[in-house]
């Protein structure tokens, strides 16, 4: 048998302790019932064993420990070894937590964005506004062009920054103080009556995240909020804040909420202006002063009494500012009647400002006294005779002959509901539909003065009527189109072939899906109002097709000369002039003496109504030396009207906006924005692109050259060189 016992505590002198008595010794919990106490023992005893066991197994990947100048006592040994073996058990439980950490980390932040400057300091901002600089709203955030922190008034910065985060300019994005006390106010309210995040993460939630409350989303927030402090400046973290955080009302940023709540510039703010709107932060529903003037003005007293206590405002200065609450004194900050439009238009906007940063004007065609004129022919109309007619819904587009359109209405109320019924519903555009067939048999040589049966026809058992019931014989196609006969349309379109009309409206530009059957030349393929407008303008302009266009010009707000734009290609084809005329004088034979009469003028006026299946939907478009401007009205659920035909209320509204818009509209008018008026906020403008005039057609542009510029219409070629202008 070897020298020594065997156990290393035994060979160098140490001698373990007593094994207890037997009868002291634990029993198996099944023989003998543990007590609390025993139990916690029990417990405390496993956990030392498991955590002994994780710092073993921890030891092998930690460094080796330096010597430890402890003094030992005599029997000293296994109190340094266990002092080394906790010192590995809490390394190893530091490394643990660290990797833990960085691996939520990663978990958390490995598909989050990584913003660029621009987007926090300079992003993209379009202010749309009308021909006539006014500013054009759209359902959502009222948005300004922004205003720097330095420009705004200190009360104001005080009050936002002593209410929402009081240590601002000392926290590194994240604030524990200001967590901490959060936490303590939250349990002692037990509820969440204080929120701990600083105004860099609420920027960050604003221009990054999604509103939901999750714990992977607060730490995206603190992450990027300590990104943002690492990148930018404490006064270019405020001033992107203040500008972007919303504040109720539709009002997105201080600047807007000083122009919806007060009438004012910014800068023009009272103190106590200042800290009702900085009240707003928190809850801009519950605190809106339109709403709850009470609970507005109690929030208002509470900012202000965080001034005081942050060191910003004298407790005097507080007590008069609450004595003298704020009045709200509300102004319009946008064309009210042009949503439809600005929705519309918002994609041509965003395409024209994808090359520029910062706040960017496009200057809209919309015309503000033709956009009141349209919405007011419309509600007069339906509002007299819809309920009668059970007519809920109308919708009305006029453009120039080049495609400008100056109006647009989608419907009775914007705020109710922003269906575009003009751009977005398809419906079947009945008898106006046969100004193809009839466009078609005069490609084939015929003249308005040739004749063609009106009587009973069929057409694969398909048997087509006349609105009337009575049948004409021979008459011309002037007289067949002006009547609107059915069977004789019917008849001229197997004359001609239904390929022949199909191949008419698409080279009117109708881009509608046009099903080759029977009926199609009475208009059972549906249409949206814009396209068949848009094919009648072809007619006006004696070219095809007209694209239906929106951005007169843009430019960024500190430019004192805007770049002009314009339609967004040339027509690919004129219509030659024989067929042009014979066209419009048919078309204005329906006015004279037709289906359109209610929509007689006292000058030239032409066009074609039309009513579909079980009058559902009723249709009048047609043009004058200005305009041209189609008119539907029917029922979101195609429901049946009450015998309301094309010529009815759609040729009555037609006419009664024709006369408010006035032979003033000359038919040469331009579509550049006129000079900006000197009571509008915006610089004047000018047409000319650069030093050269002309016009800048962006989308052709950038589909022809990658490194197309909006900014100044030029590009660089590919073989090197000067960048040169765009002349597509």
């Amino acid at each position: 048998m070897p020298n020594g016992s065997g156990d290393p505590l035994l060979d160098q002198g140490v001698r373990p302790p007593e094994e207890p008595p037997a009868e002291s010794r634990l029993e198996p919990r099944s023989e003998r019932p543990l007590g609390t106490r025993a139990a916690f023992a029990t417990l405390a005893t496993a956990v030392a064993r498991d955590t002994g066991r994780a710092a073993r197994r921890l030891r092998g990947w930690l460094p080796a420990f330096p010597a430890l100048p402890w003094r030992k006592r005599r029997d000293g040994a296994p109190r340094v070894r266990w002092r080394v073996r906790r010192l590995h058990v809490i390394a190893g439980a530091v490394a643990f937590a660290a990797g833990l950490g960085v691996a939520v980390l990663a978990w958390a932040v490995h598909d989050l964005p990584i913003p660029s400057r621009e987007e926090v300091v300079a992003p993209r901002v379009i202010v749309l506004e009308a021909s006539d600089g006014q500013q054009l709203a759209r359902k959502g955030p009222v948005r300004l062009p922004p205003v720097a922190a330095k420009d705004m008034p200190a009360n104001l910065i005080n009050a936002v920054t002593s209410i929402e985060d009081r240590r601002f300019y000392d926290h590194p994005g994240v604030d524990p103080i200001s967590i901490g006390r959060a936490f303590v106010q939250n349990l002692a309210a037990g509820g969440i009556v204080e929120g701990g995040s600083t105004i860099t993460q609420q920027l960050a939630k604003v221009l990054f995240l999604n509103p939901e409350r999750t714990f992977k989303r607060k730490i995206q927030e603190a992450a990027l909020a300590t990104w943002l402090e690492l990148k930018f400046s404490k006064d270019e973290i405020l001033t992107s804040y203040l500008n972007k955080v919303y504040l109720g009302s539709g009002a997105t940023g201080f600047p807007a909420a000083a122009k919806v709540y007060f009438g004012k510039n910014v800068g023009e703010l009272s103190l106590a202006e200042s800290a009702m709107l900085a009240g707003l932060v928190r809850a801009p529903s519950q605190d809106n002063p339109i709403r709850n003037a009470d609970a507005a003005r109690e929030r208002t007293a509470t900012v202000l009494d965080a001034m005081v206590a942050n060191g910003k405002l004298k407790q005097q200065e507080a007590e008069a500012a609450k004595a003298r609450p704020a009045e709200l004194h509300q102004v319009q900050v946008a064309l009210p009647s042009g949503g439809w439009f600005a929705d519309w238009v918002n994609g041509q906007a965003a395409q024209v400002a994808n090359s520029f940063r910062g706040t960017m004007r496009v200057r809209a065609t919309l015309d503000p006294r033709l956009q009141a004129a349209a919405v007011s022919a419309l509600t007069s109309v339906l509002d007299k005779e819809g309920k009668a007619r059970r007519v809920q819904q109308g919708a009305l587009v006029a453009m120039r002959p080049d495609g400008a359109v100056v109006a647009m209405v989608g419907g009775r109320n914007y705020d109710d509901s922003q269906f575009n019924r003009a751009v977005q519903a398809m419906r079947q555009p009945g008898s106006t539909f046969k100004v193809f067939v009839y466009y078609a048999a005069l490609r084939k040589g015929m003249s308005p003065d040739d004749e063609i049966l009106d009587a009973p026809v069929e057409v694969n058992g398909w048997e087509p009527e006349n609105y009337s019931g009575r049948y004409y014989g021979r008459v011309t196609l002037a007289e067949a189109l002006a009547r609107s006969l059915n069977a004789a349309t019917v008849r001229l379109s197997q004359k001609v072939g239904l390929d022949a009309v199909i191949a008419a409206a698409r080279d009117l530009g109708l881009r509608a899906p046009l099903g080759k059957n029977p009926s199609l030349p009475l208009g059972t393929s549906e249409v949206s109002l814009l396209d068949l407008t848009s094919a009648f303008a072809a007619i006006r302009a004696g070219a095809a097709p007209v694209e239906p266009w929106g951005i007169a010009a843009f430019g960024m707000q500190d430019q004192a000369r805007l770049f002009t734009a314009g339609p967004p290609g040339k027509a690919q084809r004129s219509i030659p002039q024989q067929y042009r005329e014979a066209l419009t004088g048919m078309l204005e034979g329906v006015v004279d003496r037709g289906t359109g009469r209610a929509a007689d003028l006292d000058g030239f006026a032409a066009g074609k109504t039309g009513t579909s299946e079980n009058y559902r939907d009723a249709w009048f478009v047609g043009f004058n030396d200005a305009l041209v401007v189609g008119v539907w009205v029917g029922n979101d659920d195609r429901s049946p009207m009450n015998n309301v035909t094309g010529g009815m209320l759609p040729a009555q509204i037609w006419r009664k906006f024709m006369e408010a818009a006035g032979p003033s509209v000359a038919s040469s008018a331009p579509t550049t924005p006129p000079p900006t008026p000197a009571t509008s906020v915006q610089a004047d403008i000018a047409a000319p692109v650069g030093d050269r005039g002309g016009t800048c057609n962006i989308a052709v542009c950038e589909q022809f050259y990658n490194s197309f510029r909006a900014s100044d219409c030029t590009y660089q070629p590919y073989w090197g060189g000067s960048r040169r202008r765009c002349e597509r």
